[in-house]
């Protein structure tokens, strides 16, 4: 973790300035600074995560309550003439000093800056009380879940017997509130392979060839796209959705709900994921691979030094959470665009050196993450693609209750 931190640190003002469209606005500004702090915080992917979803969900309440442009969940009104790059700045700068209070210097350091560049009088005044009124109007909406229950994570072992003493990551997420879904497990997938069967074994066998720290079956290639999607963070996957925000045409509420959409589905992803990963507690390759002689499978074999490419996450394997959150911001941009044509899809990556990576096609962009974990050695084939397939009824979720709500 200490590693990941300090190269996150290194590369993502790299990232920032390499993602941001030529045509910004002020919701894709903040999406920027927001990626930034939320680093600088050294928050998880999950803390994170949460963190921007309220952030976008009151820029999208704040401006649109000034636009009208589309429906809306808290249905706020605003005086006419109100500015909303104003609203966008002063419900940034109240949600973000809310959840990341100690990086207070920053957030008041880019609120002013977005103001400085207003023209005084009415239009500036009335849009700050309507940011601010947006946030104040989403944090009630979402008290509960600035509060989270107690971790409990009770490890099943047998009395008197070691078990490794550090906690697994967020086993507490599953019980948030989901923004877009009923229940955590709504799309909980079905079990992982059995362990006898032919798919488990040929789970076991590719990642255990692809995914070693020494692998000689990884190409050149596939190590670079293991090494760039071992970020964990927003920001990687907020660049692809601003290579369609910042496309030309496009308008300043309309690139607050699609973040708005975005930022839910992903929310909503970890805490399914995180459901499905504790109920099922499927194992990682690395103990699967070293243990391959108890598996009862007579074509996985045991590897009692294997190690996978990168550090292998602290949490169950099953389901993927990099392939739930890549498949749903795709199924978001997907119904965005609609038949319109696909721009050139750019991110990059904090954990490749600031390294940016292209796709032409959203299915290529998911295939690629979903390829990733596997060439990384931290997850299954057979997991990726359950992964995916709940991305994907997430992403149709925030479609119809937030990018199509009301027509």
């Amino acid at each position: 973790m200490n590693r990941m931190v300090k190269i996150l640190q290194r590369a993502w003002l790299v990232s920032a300035v390499v993602c941001a469209p030529a045509l910004a606005d002020a919701v894709i500004d903040w999406n920027i600074k927001a990626g930034d702090l939320v680093t600088e915080a050294k928050l998880n992917a999950q803390y994170a995560t949460r963190a921007l979803t309220m952030m976008h969900a009151a820029i999208y309440e704040a401006s649109n309550a000034i636009t009208q442009r589309y429906p809306s969940r808290l249905k706020l009104t605003a005086p006419p003439g109100a500015s909303v790059d104003a609203a966008i700045a002063a419900a940034s700068r109240a949600t973000l000093l809310r959840l990341l209070p100690a990086q207070r210097n920053a957030i008041e350091a880019a609120c002013a800056a977005a103001l400085a560049g207003l023209p005084e009088g009415p239009a500036k005044t009335d849009g700050i009380a309507v940011g601010e009124q947006a946030a104040a109007a989403m944090f009630t909406l979402r008290a509960e879940d600035l509060s989270l229950p107690a971790e409990s994570y009770r490890p099943v072992t047998t009395p008197g017997v070691y078990v490794p003493t550090v906690v697994p990551a967020v086993p507490q997420w599953p019980k948030r509130r989901p923004w877009l879904m009923a229940t955590a497990d709504q799309f909980r997938p079905g079990p992982p392979p059995r362990l006898d069967s032919a798919v488990w074994a040929h789970d076991f066998v590719e990642v255990k060839d692809l995914g070693a720290k020494n692998s000689t079956r990884r190409t050149a290639e596939q190590t670079e796209i293991a090494r760039f999607w071992e970020a964990t963070l927003p920001p990687i996957y907020h660049g692809v959705v601003r290579s369609v925000a910042g496309m030309p045409g496009r308008e300043v509420t309309q690139n607050a709900r699609l973040f708005a959409a975005i930022t839910q589905a992903t929310d909503d992803g970890f805490i399914a994921v995180f459901e499905a990963k504790y109920h099922y507690g499927f194992w990682r390759p690395i103990t699967a691979i070293r243990n391959g002689d108890l598996d009862g499978n007579d074509a996985t074999d045991r590897d009692p030094s294997w190690a996978p490419f990168i550090d292998t996450p602290m949490h169950p394997e099953y389901p993927c959470a990099h392939c739930i959150t890549a498949s749903a911001v795709a199924t978001v941009l997907r119904a965005e665009l609609g038949t319109g044509p696909v721009p050139r899809l750019t991110t990059t990556s904090p954990t490749a050196g600031g390294a940016s990576r292209s796709w032409t096609s959203l299915d290529d962009f998911v295939r690629e993450v979903s390829m990733a974990r596997i060439y990384d050695g931290v997850h299954y084939r057979t997991s990726t693609e359950a992964a995916v397939a709940m991305g994907q009824r997430l992403g149709e979720l925030a479609v119809a209750k937030v990018l199509r709500a009301g027509e």
